[in-house]
């Protein structure tokens, strides 16, 4: 079990997303928009995402807490264009994840909420990852592996698969969508690539918080 108080307490991580939440040439800060709750007109869901809006309804009441910047997709669709690297240097798209539950991530080594984050990102996928659920964390560091992959091995983060975008192109594509203002950016996705919710600054993902919204995705459909 990894030691608790070696993790920031989530009051940090927010104060740090407010501080230094910035993304490279653009110095954008994260700020949780005051009104920006889980409130609102149910969803409706992309008609390729038949089941998302009623996955998303059993969902909502649950970011709360620790995880309670997500915000809920107003319109649970696919999110296309996210291309990245994976650990054995082959393109990933999100295809290559189908029939897995996925929070996908977006980090780099100098943006310091993201590296107060990624020891609990770890700890979430220590705790639940599986063939059913991954957390998909994107370094989108400009340079070179040497730096990010150091970075890992100071902190000892090593449940995370190492997934890379040098050109940003995922956060331009993220920051297209509305779904990224600044670093880290969060994205929860089901199992068919549809998007359930988004989050922009850093949450206490080894919080149980977090891991009661992760199960409850995980959890099967009730009967009809």
């Amino acid at each position: 079990m990894q030691d608790q108080k070696k993790r920031p307490p989530a009051v940090k991580l927010f104060a740090l997303a407010a501080l230094f939440g910035v993304i490279a040439g653009a110095a954008a800060v994260y700020v949780k928009e005051t009104g920006s709750g889980n409130g609102g007109a149910p969803p409706t869901a992309d008609t390729s995402c038949p089941l998302a809006g009623e996955k998303l309804a059993t969902l909502t009441p649950l970011m709360r807490g620790q995880v309670a910047a997500m915000t809920p997709a107003a319109n649970p669709r696919p999110i296309g264009g996210l291309d990245f690297v994976g650990p054995d240097g082959k393109p990933r798209t999100l295809a290559s994840f189908a029939g897995k539950m996925l929070l996908i991530n977006l980090w780099a080594t100098w943006c310091l909420p993201c590296r107060e984050e990624m020891p609990a990102l770890n700890a979430l996928q220590t705790a639940l990852g599986g063939d059913r659920f991954e957390v998909v964390a994107i370094n989108i560091d400009t340079s070179g592996d040497e730096k990010p992959k150091a970075f890992l091995d100071e902190i000892a983060v090593h449940e995370l698969s190492y997934y890379r975008d040098a050109s940003m192109g995922v956060f331009n594509t993220m920051k297209k969508e509305g779904l990224a203002f600044g670093l880290p950016a969060t994205l929860l996705i089901d199992e068919k690539g549809c998007l359930i919710g988004s989050m922009n600054g850093p949450a206490a993902w080894d919080s149980d918080d977090a891991k009661r919204l992760i199960e409850a995705a995980l959890a099967p459909p009730p009967a009809s």
